[in-house]
Formats: structure tokens, C-alpha cells, sequence
């Protein structure tokens, strides 16, 4: 029996605390898109998208009619395209970037993942290809994002694909200077990266997954912050009960919108990914949950242990409210797209070091963050590193978007808009890790990975 409480408690969180469904993605199988032919590929990737997604955009908004929620994006993944372009050369891969942004318009939605490889203990030359098209392929498209997963708990970190990737990432940043550099938000590098993350920009189709399903990412920073101010002054164990509660029914709405979604599109249901998704909007912000707990500002002293609380009693609400969890689920710390964030690292409390300890006990990493345009490859390569250790070392996924804004300094900011935010031009060491770099190789897998 539907209690009438709860329904008016939703509307209330709809309503006032900025609860929405952050995503509809709809995963798309490629593997029947390879051709010897280039052009042949990217007519087959053309109609493979428009036929398979044709109706993704009308059923979104049928949802949210009916039900009164709010659905932010409406997204695509697609297999990683490495694993199916074959032949291509660098040139091959920004055609059918081209394609796959073209084709990602014509049906509406608001982004398509899978412009990526996995190339955690070696890269092949398909790889390769599709990693040097990266600048071009996000220059001269709009919708497209772009993923490389450089490491795995069971492969260890490959130095050498890092090492590479901070020369794109500079490139890219170069070639978008005239926007902010904003390329660099639509591409991040990963450490044991998830098949079903609905998120951009890392979200593809993995190899284990269906022909097409449906993934739906679940946001709520403000709702989860409304019910901690209304906890009062309670202990820790009741603050966590009150999380834990609050994500299972966050996690209920976004299952019903799923299963909806796949009814209706006869498509499987995958997951709901419970991640705790900011916006720069004043109140849906991880970052006022946390001071909301107890902290004067995010940054201080206690912001890591208060983040892990968070991060846990998130992800054990979710699965209590179903059995389908998965993509990367918990909280976000994105800098330029959480209002209280900006606010931290604009007042110097929030350090680059502080995010880096955090993003040991939460759900991505180093994400949405802006750097001097000035930043040295051998840096941001040091830092992607470190970052990835992190996810090498414990397990988990962690990931670097990281934007070294062109023509900007320390102190400057950047302006993406809409849901990127605005993102405070953040300090960085002036040591330089290039010897450490320019080694080359692989980090070896840390012991704990022979569980066989």
C-alpha cells in the first residue's frame, strides 16, 4: 500500500532539496559495427545509435510527465571504441567521433561515452590511435566524452600510458583555450574503471554487458543535507542511521524510474548508480552535507573521516533499497560543479592535497578541477599518478579530470556553465616528478592483487 507520508516527503524533496534522476543511459553494444572499411564503420556506428536510441528522449520525458520527476540528462554509452575500430588511424578515429556525436544529436541526448581504451597493462595500436585522435576528435565535436583506464588493482599502473596522457591533456587544453580549456572536462583517466557507470565523462558499455541496457545515475547532496540539519544534535551512529535511511529512498525513486525506462524501451535494467552528484546550485552541494555533519568548512580538519561516514552510509542505504547497485555509487567531489567546493578552494581551505586525501574514501577522485594553464606535462602526469595509486592501492576506482586552464594563474577562475560549474584556478607543488616520469614501465600490481 502506497503511504500517502511518503509520497508528499518525495514531492518535498523534488520540490525543495533539488532531488532528481541526474541520468538516464541507455548502454549500446558496437561489436556488430566493425567493418575493414572506415566509411562502412562510421555508417554502421550512425545507425546502430540512431536505431537503438531513437526512443530514449520520448520515454524520458513520458517519465518525467507522469510521475513529476525531474530527469536531468539522457545519455549514451557505447563499447569502448578501441575495442572495435580495427584498423583505424588517428585520422579514422576523429571521423567516427564526428559520426558518434552527429548521431548522439540526432536523437537528442545530452551526452555519448565511450570515446575510450583500456590500456592498464599495455596499449595495442588500436589503442594508441584512438588515444592520439583524443585532442582533435573533443575539439571538433560538442556532446562527445571521452575515457582511458591507464591501471587495475590485478594489472598494476602502466607509467608509460600516463606519461601520455598528460601530453592530451595539454594538447586538448590548448586546442579549447578560447572556451576555458573546457576540452579536459569532457575526458578523464581512470584506475580500475567500472563497465556501468551512467556518469560522464567515463561512462561506456563494458565487454560483460548486454547488447543495450538501461543505467540510471541518482543524485541528492541536498536532500541528504536537509535530513542531517533536521537530525540535530544527534551522535554519529544516529547521523549515519539518518544517511542510510535518506539514500535508501533516494535509491528507491531512481529504481523506479529505471525499470520504467526499461519497460518501455524493452530494454534489461542494469543498475542505479547512488552517487551523490553535486551542482552548483546553492543547497545541492557534498560539500554543505559535510558542514551540515559538523565542520566549519570543507577542508578543515575531520573533512576526510566525515567524507568516509558519508561515503559508507550512502552506499549501505542503496543497497538496502535494491539489489541492482553498481556503476560507481557514493559521493562526488567534482570542485568547479559543487557550490560549496568552489567556495573552499577559493577561500584556500580546500587544497589539492586535502582532495587527494579525501578521494581515498569517496567515489571517483580529483574530478572537475582547474590548474595554471602553465602546469607542466611531467606534473600533471605526477598527479594523475598519484591519484591512480590511490585506486591501485585500495581497490577502488578513482579517477583524474583535470583542466590546466590556458592563460590562467593561481587565484584566477574559469566559467564552464550549466552543470561544470565554475571551477577556482588551484595551487599545485612546484617540485617536478619528471626523472620519476620519464622511468617509463609499469608499477607492478601491489601483492594483495594474487587472490587467486
Amino acid at each position: 500500500m502506497i503511504d500517502t507520508k511518503d509520497i508528499l516527503e518525495t514531492i518535498g524533496m523534488i520540490r525543495e532539496e533539488n532531488l532528481d534522476v541526474r541520468t538516464v543511459t541507455l548502454g549500446v553494444s558496437l561489436y556488430d559495427c566493425v567493418s575493414e572499411d572506415g566509411g562502412r564503420f562510421c555508417s554502421n556506428l550512425y545507425e546502430k545509435i540512431v536505431t537503438s536510441a531513437k526512443d530514449l528522449v520520448p520515454v524520458c520525458r513520458s517519465i518525467e510527465k507522469e510521475y513529476g520527476i525531474p530527469i536531468i540528462n539522457k545519455r549514451i554509452s557505447i563499447t569502448p571504441l578501441s575495442l572495435v575500430g580495427g584498423k583505424l588511424d588517428s585520422d579514422g578515429y576523429v571521423k567516427a567521433a564526428k559520426t558518434l556525436d552527429k548521431a548522439a544529436k540526432e536523437v537528442g541526448v545530452d551526452f555519448i561515452g565511450g570515446f575510450g581504451a583500456l590500456v592498464q597493462k599495455g596499449t595495442n595500436s588500436s589503442s594508441s590511435a584512438l588515444i592520439d585522435a583524443i585532442p582533435q576528435a573533443l575539439t571538433e565535436t560538442d556532446i562527445l566524452c571521452s575515457s582511458v583506464n591507464v591501471a587495475s588493482t590485478r594489472a598494476g599502473i602502466n607509467m608509460d600510458a600516463i606519461a601520455r596522457m598528460g601530453k592530451i591533456i595539454k594538447d586538448l587544453a590548448y586546442r579549447t583555450r578560447d572556451k576555458g580549456s573546457i576540452g579536459c572536462a569532457k575526458l578523464v583517466v581512470f584506475a580500475n574503471v567500472p563497465d556501468d557507470n551512467p556518469f560522464m565523462a567515463g561512462a561506456f558499455n563494458g565487454v560483460g554487458e548486454p547488447e543495450k541496457v538501461v543505467n540510471v545515475g541518482v543524485s541528492g547532496p541536498g536532500v541528504v543535507a536537509a535530513a542531517v540539519r533536521r537530525a540535530g544534535k544527534c551522535d554519529l551512529n544516529t547521523l549515519a542511521e539518518t544517511i542510510k535511511r535518506t539514500a535508501f529512498k533516494i535509491t528507491r525513486m531512481g529504481q523506479l524510474v529505471a525499470r520504467l525506462a526499461s519497460e518501455r524501451l524493452n530494454v534489461p535494467f542494469g543498475i542505479v548508480d547512488l552517487s551523490l552528484a553535486p551542482t552548483p546550485a546553492v543547497g545541492d552541494s557534498v560539500a554543505a552535507v559535510l558542514e551540515e555533519m559538523g565542520l566549519s568548512v570543507t577542508g578543515s580538519c575531520g573533512t576526510t573521516a566525515a567524507l568516509a561516514m558519508l561515503n559508507d552510509a550512502v552506499k549501505k542505504g542503496g543497497v538496502m533499497a535494491s539489489g541492482s547497485v553498481g556503476g560507481l555509487s557514493g559521493a562526488f567531489i567534482p570542485v568547479s560543479e559543487d557550490a560549496g567546493m568552489i567556495r573552499a578552494a577559493s577561500s584556500g581551505e580546500l587544497t589539492i592535497e586535502k582532495l587527494e586525501a579525501m578521494t581515498a574514501v569517496c567515489s571517483v577522485g580529483l574530478d572537475m578541477i582547474a590548474i595554471p594553464g602553465d602546469t607542466p606535462e611531467e606534473v600533471i602526469c605526477g598527479l594523475i599518478a598519484d591519484e591512480i595509486s590511490i585506486g591501485v592501492a585500495n581497490n577502488k576506482t578513482t579517477a583524474v579530470r583535470v583542466i590546466p586552464a590556458y592563460g590562467k594563474k593561481v587565484g584566477d577562475s574559469v566559467s564552464f556553465g550549466g552543470l561544470l560549474g565554475n571551477a577556482p584556478v588551484m595551487r599545485l607543488s612546484s617540485g617536478s616528478p619528471a626523472v620519476f616520469i620519464g622511468r617509463g614501465g609499469r608499477i607492478p600490481a601491489p601483492i594483495h592483487s594474487l587472490k587467486n
